[in-house]
């Protein structure tokens, strides 16, 4: 990547303005795609974001990046992300370890799932693959937890495999870009668009370029994922039960084995019912195991 200029803002507006003028001339065309593709490229060599995922290329780390980022920012995976690599530094050291130790190093990214999900993952690598991420989107969406679109990104980011799919990110700088005024837009809509700007070469530098542009769009204009036919406002989190399930698993890994009553009161659950309930769900789940009328950690 080259080093930050001075020249970024006039170069760049070189580059949307030839945008500009071919989706004039002939819609969203060839030509209009591949003036998008010479945007995200020029975004990405200026402007592009160091991180310790995109300077590797070792499938284990690029795999727990992608999942880590599934649903949370990137700032708050930095961090974690270097601390989890230190302590499961490859597949066969996290396949082998203790679920409550998995849990612990996620604790601070949410959707405690993942952390389940990524553990069973390593596993089934181990068990099934022979150690090895697989290289295919089928068998990468075999693994828990990983839908269409990650195992896209696993593959693209992973093997360079020149992928099609649609993420926040992409979603964001295609609406921008090709939807303007519109409302409602479709995925199906926004895929081929996607498959046409890629750089089949360049795929893995390609997707970072639109990760980063689209986290600029989203600082400096109002979100245009709010006109896609999926967007959905994100429910609150404080009293959410997303929120008590965090405090049950904060309370077990710092406390051990604890009673319903003792617990409940950790948690300040105020309805004893609906606390309960979210107890029961994570021990369906495979969270906690409940013996002899005791919580704890599996």
């Amino acid at each position: 990547m080259s080093a930050r200029g001075t020249e970024f803002s006039e170069e760049h507006a070189v580059l949307v303005g030839k945008f500009e003028r071919a989706l004039t001339g002939e819609g969203a065309g060839r030509a209009a795609c591949l003036a998008l593709r010479r945007v995200i490229c020029h975004y990405y060599r200026h402007q592009g974001r160091q991180m310790a995922w995109r300077e590797t290329n070792d499938p284990y780390r690029i795999f727990v990046s992608e999942v880590m980022l599934q649903q949370t920012g990137v700032e708050r995976v930095r961090q974690k992300y270097a601390e989890f690599i230190e302590k499961f530094p490859d597949f066969p050291a996290l396949s082998a370890a203790e679920q409550r130790d998995v849990l612990a190093a996620w604790q601070g990214l949410g959707y405690n799932r993942r952390a389940l999900a990524i553990h069973r993952s390593a596993q089934i690598v181990m068990e099934t693959f022979g150690g090895a991420l697989p290289r295919t989107v089928e068998n990468l969406e075999s693994l828990p937890g990983i839908g269409q679109a990650t195992a896209s990104s696993i593959a693209a980011f992973t093997f360079n495999d020149p992928t099609v799919f649609i993420e926040t990110n992409v979603r964001r700088v295609f609406i921008h870009f090709f939807f303007r005024g519109r409302e409602g837009v479709a995925d199906a809509e926004i895929l081929p668009l996607v498959a046409e700007t890629l750089d089949p070469e360049h795929p893995r530098e390609f997707y970072w370029g639109v990760m980063d542009y689209g986290t600029m769009l989203k600082k400096r204009y109002p979100n245009p994922n709010r006109r896609s036919a999926s967007y959905a406002r994100q429910s609150r989190f404080e009293g959410s039960d997303r929120q008590v399930r965090g405090r049950v698993l904060k309370v077990l890994l710092s406390e051990g084995p604890m009673n319903t009553a003792d617990l409940l009161a950790g948690l300040e659950v105020d309805d004893r019912e609906k606390g309960e309930i979210i107890l029961q769900k994570m021990v369906a789940e495979g969270f906690v195991a409940e013996e002899s009328g005791k919580y704890r950690l599996r």
